[in-house]
């Protein structure tokens, strides 16, 4: 299971504040329901974790996206990014 955070795909978000993958394939503020919608897009099991916070933000509950994927953790990031960029269109 990966875990993916809203933060790991902000493109608002520096390195440092969470953000995993490069801003050309980041997006601008995505939310729990955006990437839950792209992971069933995708057609890949997961489960949803909505009241949990980010350890960087400990004080904002933004909740988070267990998934089941074969390959590498940034491989997952840039192929849900990618979708809900395709949504957004």
């Amino acid at each position: 299971m990966i875990t993916i955070w809203p933060q790991y795909l902000d493109k608002n978000l520096s390195l440092k504040e969470g953000r995993k993958i490069a801003k050309e394939h980041a997006v601008k503020e995505p939310s729990l329901s955006d990437i839950e919608r792209a992971v069933k897009r995708l057609g890949l099991h997961h489960s949803v974790q909505k009241d949990v916070a980010y350890p960087g933000k400990w004080y904002e509950k933004s909740g988070r996206i267990l998934v089941e994927w074969e390959g590498t953790k940034l491989e997952l990031l840039r192929e849900v990014s990618l979708e809900i960029k395709n949504m957004r269109n």
